[in-house]
């Protein structure tokens, strides 16, 4: 796989491409990276790549020319790329998102600024997506969520192949929960345990607590996670036995 970005500040991007897991995960060869810097692509001596909004309005907007002549110069390189902007019309990210975008050989991430870009620059878009509904001075900090959610889902990334599947928002069959509360050492600290059933070596009643626990944990938590989440029936009765008695507590 190879992550583009398409940026104003592409210094931005090497510390954390070039760190923890997507370090390793980039020189093993697992994915290759690239910065481009938008300014590349204007032809003033300024190097401008925002301009004022038509009709009036706060802030610069960024300009149409140099995002799209960017935009065809960089896909001309090689395979189309799947071209993601950010922006708050988008569509929300989540893990699904993140297994789709994993089965593109090509990113490029369109890192706006400013007030936003342009509306005919959306012309280019492939993907649209917003990472939350709160206002970030610049897209680069989304593509590197996007990009970190992405490669640690490439086969080898994090080592343990399990630990894709075994956390919070997997999608695997049995997935859609928060994942269950964790412990180390200290056994004991300020006055609490840790909860029995994880140092009683029964791999079967570990396995049956965190999950209960998940549940729990989601309906405390993410309530909003649970019609969604994949449960037994029986598992589902008792998501809504909590739910039901959360209510109940709440109305009191």
């Amino acid at each position: 796989m190879l992550i583009e970005t398409l940026s104003v500040f592409p210094e931005m991007f090497e510390p954390v491409m070039s760190t923890s897991i997507l370090g390793r995960a980039r020189k093993a060869g697992l994915f290759d990276f690239k910065a481009y810097n938008l300014r590349d692509w204007t032809h003033d001596r300024h190097r401008t790549v925002d301009d004022e909004p038509y009709g009036g309005g706060q802030g610069m907007l960024m300009k149409v020319e140099p995002i799209t002549e960017a935009i065809e110069s960089i896909r001309a390189e090689g395979p189309k790329p799947t071209v993601v902007f950010f922006t708050p019309c988008g569509e929300p990210f989540t893990q699904h998102v993140a297994e789709r975008l994993l089965k593109s050989e090509r990113l490029l991430f369109v890192c706006s600024r400013y007030e936003g870009v342009d509306e005919r620059a959306y012309a280019y878009a492939d993907e649209r997506l917003s990472i939350g509904d709160y206002v970030l001075t610049g897209g680069e900090l989304p593509a590197m969520v996007v990009a970190d959610a992405v490669v640690r889902l490439i086969p080898g990334a994090l080592g343990d192949e399990m630990s894709n599947v075994d956390e919070s928002f997997s999608t695997a069959e049995d997935g859609g929960l928060l994942e269950y509360a964790q412990y180390t050492r200290p056994a004991e600290f300020n006055g609490e345990g840790v909860p029995p059933v994880l140092v009683s070596g029964d791999h079967a009643k570990v396995d049956a607590w965190r999950r209960k626990n998940a549940i729990e944990r989601t309906c405390r938590w993410r309530p909003d996670l649970i019609e969604t989440a994949r449960l037994t029936p029986e598992e589902r009765a008792y998501a809504q036995e909590i739910l039901d008695a959360s209510y109940s507590q709440s109305e009191e």
